[in-house]
């Protein structure tokens, strides 16, 4: 059986990424698309395009919806969605604040539907890896993570740099840092945020935002994110007994790419994957009541509790 899916958004990560993952999936068909440019929607290559995003939710063939507007759009159109029937895939992060989050997970619960965050790197088969190293206790007790997503951005006309429309880096790849954090913890984490230091832009937004935080009592924390500084992608793990490091600037992004982790002295390779058509595959999974692994609600409510803290976190600037 494949699971029909509909998108709500046809932008560069549904055109780039979302939509070759589902004409991949072994269980996925792309079923429709509605955006506000129809030769875009066209492109995707779906069975049919629906005219509004309405159109596409009041479609009875949709099985899954997958979202990928605006973040300010996000809580409504997943309500909207969820109460269509339909089950929702994501884009991160989920929502504007932690409130909207939960009400969305209240709709998915009221609607016994899947409500999942699209933090696709969760599935890469190296960020498992790490996880597992964790969790067997290779590395010994965590000492430290420290974690960084930054990259130099022209962002003229793009919501990103509009406040109301949840611009900013910190919520456009804060979450990639946070949801390894909460990996690394095996879901069960408490931040103490010791400082923040942020750069804002003329509007308003975030354009770097560096935390220093305590996890769960003993783990000292370190995350950067920013859309003005050289292209840095680094997630380290040190433990008690060796240290875990994604080599190769694409910690958070490896697509299609070899990628390596090293662990103390040990280099591991991992063969090229797409871990958006992964993601896809265990959504679809999940609905099919086959074995599967998705991102759990309670996560992403807690990566969300800790996005609004640090943004209410008055700080200074970012030292260079």
């Amino acid at each position: 059986m494949s699971i029909r899916w509909g998108f709500l958004g046809a932008g560069s990560i549904a055109t780039k990424a979302l939509s070759p993952a589902v004409h991949s999936a072994k269980n996925a068909t792309l079923y429709a698309v509605a955006s506000r440019d129809v030769a875009r929607s066209q492109s995707l290559e779906p069975e049919k395009v629906h005219m509004s995003y309405e159109d596409l939710l009041s479609d009875p063939e949709v099985d899954a919806v997958y979202i990928s507007l605006a973040n300010d759009q996000h809580c409504n159109w997943s309500i909207k969605a969820l109460n269509a029937g339909k089950h929702v895939l994501c884009e991160k992060p989920i929502a504007m604040n932690a409130i909207e989050a939960r009400s969305m997970a209240d709709a998915a619960q009221a609607n016994d539907r899947l409500l999942v965050e699209a933090v696709w790197t969760r599935w890469h088969p190296r960020f498992i890896r790490m996880v597992e190293l964790v969790r067997s206790g290779a590395i010994g007790e965590i000492n430290s993570i420290d974690a960084s997503f930054t990259f130099p951005g022209s962002l003229e006309g793009n919501y990103r740099l509009i406040p109301e429309m949840g611009g900013g880096s910190l919520f456009d790849v804060g979450p990639y840092p946070l949801h390894a954090f909460s990996a690394l913890t095996q879901g069960n984490l408490t931040m103490v945020i010791n400082s923040v230091e942020r750069t804002t832009a003329p509007t308003g937004v975030d354009m770097t935002t560096r935390i220093s935080a305590t996890i769960n009592d003993t783990i000292e924390a370190h995350a950067l994110t920013s859309f003005e500084r050289e292209e840095e992608q680094k997630l380290v793990i040190t433990g008690s007994l060796a240290t875990i490091e994604n080599l190769g600037n694409d910690a958070f992004t490896s697509l299609r790419n070899t990628s390596i982790l090293k662990v103390g002295d040990t280099i591991e390779k991992f063969a090229p994957v797409d871990p958006y058509q992964l993601m896809v595959e265990n959504f679809g999974s999940r609905l099919l009541g086959e074995p599967s692994w998705i991102l759990p609600m309670k996560e992403t409510i807690r990566v969300m509790e800790i996005l609004d803290e640090i943004a209410a976190t008055k700080g200074g600037p970012v030292a260079p």
